[in-house]
């Protein structure tokens, strides 16, 4: 490579948003609280309950146990067959909440459909829902209370953050209106000041809003969707979806944004892999981490009657 490419190539590369970077510190700060808080005689404790076998939940299941070791996060799988039922399940949830030795739960999709995996995050107690996704962990977001915030979502937002823009009146277009993803991105960034336009199957003249915004988000499930001409230049694409697509060399994953099209227009982008994946798990370990601190908190004032 010629000095004037190698110049070139690092200019454009600045417009990466690196997800493993800002992981990285997240964990660091974690491992260092979760170190204390041993100390004090409290080991925070993730329980994962999958129920059959995808290879998109064991992918999942072994980051999120490879970082909750990192961080000295202790990880505990629970796997059921496809053939459990919904009570067997909510029963396991049930004694999982009244374990005190359990601070975290995560529910692992995707699950059967014969599975109601909205009643299952109902059933898990507020204080050990450490994925976010109780209706009361979601309903806070709305009152900007973001204690146990849902993963993926404030990993996305804090990728948003790293770029140093203004979200004080920022416009915005979410991309996906799904409970888990777009419905509570566009309230995080609300409650940031930011003004939020959500797009999803129904909308017509997608590429108008999506032109006009200062960050897009965008999480369909759809490989490349977003191609270059549909963002406005300078603007932040943050790409939260995983598609796995054919190729000449067998199977390549990548984004709902066309990453290289979008790449040549985009003042920052997020890989995939690479981008918004590693942040979540981090963000994981973090409200792990505070569930334990939060029963900790719950049981002391119990004991002292405080």
């Amino acid at each position: 490579m010629t000095s004037a490419a190698a110049a070139i190539q690092i200019e454009q590369d600045h417009k990466r948003l690196d997800g493993k970077a800002l992981a990285h510190e997240i964990r660091a700060s974690v491992a260092e609280q979760v170190r204390v808080l041993k100390e004090a005689g409290w080991t925070p404790r993730l329980v994962s309950i999958a129920v059959g076998e995808t290879d998109a939940a064991k992918l999942y299941i072994r980051n999120q146990r490879r970082v909750a070791e990192q961080v000295g996060i202790t990880f505990e799988e629970r796997a059921y067959s496809d053939r459990v039922t919904q009570e067997e399940l909510l029963a396991a949830i049930r004694a999982l909440n009244a374990d005190p030795r359990v601070t975290g739960i995560i529910i692992q999709r995707p699950v059967p459909r014969r599975i109601a995996v909205k009643e299952l995050q109902a059933a898990v107690h507020p204080l050990k829902d450490v994925e976010g996704m109780h209706p009361a962990s979601i309903g806070n977001i709305v009152y900007n209370e973001l204690t146990l915030g849902p993963c993926t979502s404030v990993a996305a937002v804090e990728l948003l953050k790293r770029t140093g823009l203004e979200l004080k009146g920022l416009e915005v277009v979410v991309i996906g209106h799904s409970e888990i993803v777009g419905k509570p991105i566009a309230f995080l960034l609300m409650s940031e000041g930011a003004t939020v336009t959500v797009c999803h199957h129904m909308t017509r003249n997608l590429a108008v809003h999506s032109r006009q915004a200062d960050a897009v988000f965008v999480a369909v499930g759809k490989p490349r969707l977003i191609t270059g001409n549909m963002i406005k230049p300078g603007a932040a694409l943050i790409d939260i979806g995983i598609n796995q697509i054919a190729t000449d060399d067998g199977a390549k994953v990548v984004g709902d944004a066309d990453y290289e099209s979008c790449h040549e227009v985009a003042g920052w982008i997020t890989p995939v892999p690479g981008g918004v994946g590693p942040v979540t798990v981090s963000i994981l370990m973090r409200n792990t981490l505070t569930a334990a601190r939060l029963q900790k908190q719950h049981y002391e004032a119990q004991f002292t009657g405080s």
